[in-house]
């Protein structure tokens, strides 16, 4: 949203709107209660989705919390909750275009870094699944993409 507000202010400099170059906005307002009430749902949430993430994962492979010796169980539960809360505000905003460009390039830099982008591809790929029985069909159609963008971002080579 707040990408497509520059966006159009810079292409409407000096001239007013198209009802067309409008449109986005119509559409924001319409779906912005449940925007609301789907980031509040997240909230509330968070700590059964980010649970039944990790159960699933560790059913599929244990190994995916270890690296070497290490222990990655509570630095994967602080990188997906920052994830999550990044992504439901996207949502709430409708702006995936600033969270690629502002997060996900440098969030991916350091994933690549760390070599995490397996388990990154399997968090994201469950957490759709877990998002699936969490919300609604509606409330899942705002956030599945976004989450979809993250596991292409962060959980690819």
């Amino acid at each position: 949203m707040l990408s497509q507000i520059q966006r159009l202010t810079q292409e409407t400099e000096g001239r007013y709107a198209t009802d067309e170059e409008l449109r986005f906005l119509i559409e924001y307002a319409r779906s912005y209660e449940l925007r609301v009430q789907t980031y509040q749902k997240l909230q509330a949430c968070e700590a059964v989705i980010i649970q039944q993430v990790q159960a699933k994962m560790r059913a599929i492979d244990p190994m995916l919390f270890r690296q070497g010796n290490e222990d990655l169980t509570n630095k994967w539960k602080r990188d997906t909750v920052r994830v999550l809360r990044y992504s439901a505000a996207t949502m709430l905003i409708d702006d995936p275009e600033s969270m690629r460009e502002r997060f996900l390039f440098w969030f991916q830099t350091m994933m690549r870094a760390f070599n995490a982008q397996k388990s990154c591809g399997v968090t994201y790929t469950v957490m759709q699944d877990v998002i699936k029985q969490v919300l609604t069909v509606n409330e899942a159609n705002l956030i599945l993409p976004i989450l979809e963008l993250n596991r292409r971002m962060l959980g690819t080579v």
